[in-house]
């Protein structure tokens, strides 16, 4: 008898990105970005995914907004841009190094918080939408305008479900964004009760361009709620 082999977290999340369709709809001026229609930016995910999830443990979701188009939107990998992805994940790759200021911040707090490999074992990066979005030629969030909000939001619910199968912990999750990105997710969880409790931290962006003088303050603060993220589950 052949024993099936169950998918792990790693196998899920590609099949995941490899199937997502942008949105229909989008208000005028605004457009999709979808890196993973790009076979090169899957090829690196699949590394980084069975780098670091080949296995079928629950992670608690760490949830950024969408997308940009210098971090995941060449990389495939939520918060990483292609020197994060080389320098600190280990995956080898062609991409210009050119820096992402988030990508940056987040992975300051990857190697505060111990380095990749022990980060990942526990958590697992993501967005609200997993597909980004530009408006003249820069990037623009999803919550950016009502119309906007309302065109993503079916599409947004959608993944969502579809990534909590992946393997979510739904006990806790973290939201990197708080204002516009905290209400709307907020919202999200009220409907569809998706987390018991859900943690809301300053966006990275944010943290580097306004308070970069206080960082060690910001990645102390982060290490205390990823910390007590994992004793509430």
């Amino acid at each position: 008898m052949i024993l099936k082999t169950m998918p792990t977290f790693a196998d899920k999340s590609l099949s995941f990105y490899k199937n997502l369709k942008a949105p229909a709809g989008l208000p005028k001026g605004v457009s999709a970005m979808n890196p993973y229609e790009d076979d090169s930016v899957c090829q690196n995910l699949e590394k980084f995914l069975k780098k670091f999830f080949n296995d079928d443990k629950q992670r608690i979701y760490v949830f950024g907004i969408n997308p940009g188009r210098f971090g995941a939107g060449l990389t495939g990998v939520t918060f990483t841009d292609p020197v994060c992805l080389e320098e600190y994940c280990g995956i080898k790759n062609d991409l210009d190094k050119r820096k992402e200021i988030s990508a940056e911040f987040v992975y300051k707090f990857i190697n505060h918080y111990g380095g990749a490999s022990k980060f990942y074992n526990k958590f697992f990066l993501t967005a609200v939408s997993p597909i980004g979005f530009v408006r003249n030629g820069i990037n623009y969030n999803y919550y950016d305008d009502k119309e906007l909000l309302e065109a993503s939001r079916p599409f947004v619910v959608k993944t969502m479900h579809d990534q909590l199968k992946m393997g979510a912990n739904r006990n806790v999750a973290i939201v990197l964004g708080t204002g516009k990105n905290q209400n709307a997710f907020n919202s999200l969880n009220e409907e569809f009760n998706l987390f018991k409790t859900v943690y809301f931290l300053d966006h990275p962006r944010f943290i580097m361009q306004y308070r970069r003088k206080r960082l060690t303050e910001y990645l102390d603060k982060y290490k205390q709620v990823f910390s007590q993220a994992l004793h509430d589950i």
